[in-house]
């Protein structure tokens, strides 16, 4: 009984790594960049470079460029494609909740905090996280973001701790950032 088991589970597992790999394949397909411009071969190539790296990197393009496709194939060609892709529209977080959304919070932290919450950072631990419209985020959310980026740390609403987060930050926007920073409405220390 026991050998009929162990070869049960045995095909049972081997099944499930194989439907794991095709659908694996099936996704990375669907998420294959189209065009065979030389445009599009100097972006394929900038991608396979920057992916093995685990430096951050801003995405800039007009709308519907493709800017998310750009994210999600630098993370599936990284060294953490097997970890989270985590997309947040920074453009869509209203102003109050923004450093909730990204660091999570703790019960009782503010009316309607039921229970604590994980925030997109550690939600997203040790793989990628992609901040859409980074140049729509406030102020001052932006020197929250800038910490956690430079000491891998984030802390959640309500807490007195801090929690250690392994992210890649992948950032995107259609703004102009260097005018922005000139504007003093971006941070100069967060876009460089």
């Amino acid at each position: 009984d026991r050998v009929v088991l162990s070869l049960k589970n045995a095909l049972r597992t081997q099944r499930l790594q194989s439907e794991n790999e095709t659908l694996r394949q099936t996704i990375q397909s669907e998420q294959q960049m189209l065009g065979n411009s030389d445009l599009m071969e100097q972006v394929r190539t900038t991608i396979s470079k920057v992916a093995p790296t685990e430096v951050a990197v801003l995405i800039t393009g007009d709308n519907g460029t493709g800017k998310e496709l750009v994210a999600r194939q630098l993370h599936v060609q990284s060294k953490r494609c097997e970890q989270p892709f985590l997309a947040v529209n920074c453009a869509a977080i209203p102003a109050d909740l923004a450093e909730s959304e990204l660091f999570g919070h703790e019960k009782g932290a503010f009316t309607g905090a039921q229970n604590a919450r994980a925030g997109a950072f550690e939600l997203a631990d040790g793989g990628t996280l992609f901040l859409d419209e980074i140049g729509d985020m406030p102020l001052e959310m932006q020197a929250k973001l800038l910490r956690a980026l430079q000491e891998g740390v984030v802390q959640r609403l309500g807490s007195q701790t801090t929690t250690d987060v392994d992210v890649r930050v992948l950032a995107a926007t259609n703004q102009d950032l260097e005018a922005m920073v000139q504007e003093k409405t971006f941070r100069e220390d967060l876009y460089y």
